[in-house]
């Protein structure tokens, strides 16, 4: 990519498979475990339990995920490195120390039992899991931290490989702990999650070690304030931390709709189809930040590429979600039982259109990132969870929906009318004549 200043389609392409590739693995991690946690005891409480820890883990993680985006676009030689990487650091060590205390058993009950409603037999299942999580923030934002320096440099096919040692460790472990039966399902999952995302995080930054020598020796660049990293930083955390709030405010929510359970335990099953194609769009972003930069008449032919893909994510999902392939995917993949896997088929179909609409959100912030105009994105995404909460708690108190077509259908609307507000700051950012 560095010698490219005006793409074509191809390049764009090549540039962008890698990380698509990588979250796709990262996307298949999620039917994986939950298809083993099916096929362990206790089917039903442990696939709650899970998704209840993993969305703990997601809110830790949510602050730490745009280092990736911020890397890409801050590092610039020896200064900014360690500027950025000093701030990574302090990061991480906050993050660690947030998901410790969230796991204090006195703590944790409360927020689980109290706050959330949750029977004391998925409570305390999810209560080893969360803890299996602790490693997991840190892990996530070394090797995001690094993973952007590869991406700004061009070698995203390392990116990739990186993920590769994160899926292969988390098979493995998943494996010897399905067969040695010592660990609830719940706990074999979040387990697996930690040791393949530690493993990742080595890899990555084994891969960077030759570009990092590089910018080490670029002395040329200055030393970044720390609140001016912060000033630019800040507003993108807020993003997945508001974003991923959403999932234990959908957790909390179902714990008190219709059919409680069985949408606790289907949800993190519909969410890992769904993330499989979301996944396709949360790769485009980097790509339009790295390619928009070189060039700004790239423009044109990078939101080309973003509705192409898109139509694509749209056309796939809906194949799933309306036809046969459902009971394959939820009966025989996902190991549920008859009586879940039907259950799991509407919301599905309610949510066909979330992976076409995240390729278009990720589009957006792209841009608006690439003009360093953050805080829309920032704002977008409150509107997103407050859109979402609001409508959770009209159908449950209006509707006798189950909890999960409820969740699946304020899901929709949130992220509908966030991507509708992004469209005005985003034209101040399109370059002239695009």
């Amino acid at each position: 990519m560095d010698n490219i200043q005006k793409v074509k389609y191809k390049d764009i392409f090549k540039f962008w498979l890698p990380l698509a590739s990588t979250w796709l693995m990262m996307a298949f991690e999620g039917p994986y475990l939950a298809s083993i946690i099916a096929r362990l005891p206790q089917e039903k409480f442990n696939l709650a339990a899970y998704g209840v820890a993993l969305a703990i883990g997601l809110l830790a993680e949510a602050p730490i995920i745009m280092l990736m985006s911020a890397s890409t676009a801050m590092v610039k030689g020896k200064h900014s490195y360690y500027d950025l990487r000093r701030f990574a650091i302090y990061l991480n060590i906050l993050l660690t120390l947030i998901i410790s205390i969230i796991c204090i058993p006195q703590i944790f009950y409360f927020f689980a039992q109290d706050v959330l409603g949750l029977k004391s037999e998925v409570s305390k299942i999810a209560h080893i899991a969360t803890i299996l999580l602790i490693p997991w923030p840190a892990a996530i934002g070394y090797r995001r931290f690094y993973q952007g320096i590869l991406i700004k440099n061009g070698k995203t096919k390392y990116v990739a490989f990186s993920t590769i040692f994160r899926l292969m460790f988390m098979s493995v472990s998943a494996i010897v702990l399905y067969n040695l039966n010592i660990l609830t399902g719940a706990a074999v999952g979040t387990f697996s999650l930690s040791s393949g995302v530690i493993a990742e995080a080595v890899a990555v930054r084994i891969m960077a070690n030759n570009i990092v020598k590089g910018i080490k020796q670029n002395e040329q660049d200055k030393n970044i304030p720390l609140i001016t990293i912060s000033k630019f930083y800040i507003p993108l955390a807020l993003t997945p931390l508001i974003g991923l709030g959403v999932y234990p405010a959908v957790t909390f929510f179902m714990g008190k709709s219709i059919k409680s359970i069985e949408s606790l335990a289907v949800l993190p099953v519909i969410n890992s189809l769904v993330f499989i194609f979301r996944s396709l769009g949360l790769s485009y972003q980097e790509v339009v930040i790295a390619i928009i930069s070189k060039n700004e008449n790239n423009y044109k032919i990078v939101r080309n590429f973003a509705a192409f893909l898109g139509l694509f994510c749209l056309i796939s999902m809906g194949i799933i979600a309306f036809t046969p392939v459902s009971h394959l995917w939820f009966k025989v993949i996902s190991g549920l039982s008859d009586e879940l896997a039907k259950f799991a088929m509407i919301p599905a179909m309610i949510m066909v259109a979330l992976p076409a609409s995240t390729v278009l959100i990720s589009f957006q912030r792209g841009v608006l990132v690439n003009c360093s105009i953050t805080n829309p994105i920032t704002i977008a995404t409150a509107l997103e969870v407050s859109i979402i909460i609001a409508s959770l708690i009209l159908l449950i108190k209006f509707t006798l929906l189950p909890g999960a077509i409820i969740a699946a259908t304020a899901l929709v609307i949130g992220r509908s009318i966030a991507s509708l507000f992004l469209f005005l700051p985003m034209k101040n950012c399109v370059p002239k004549n695009n």
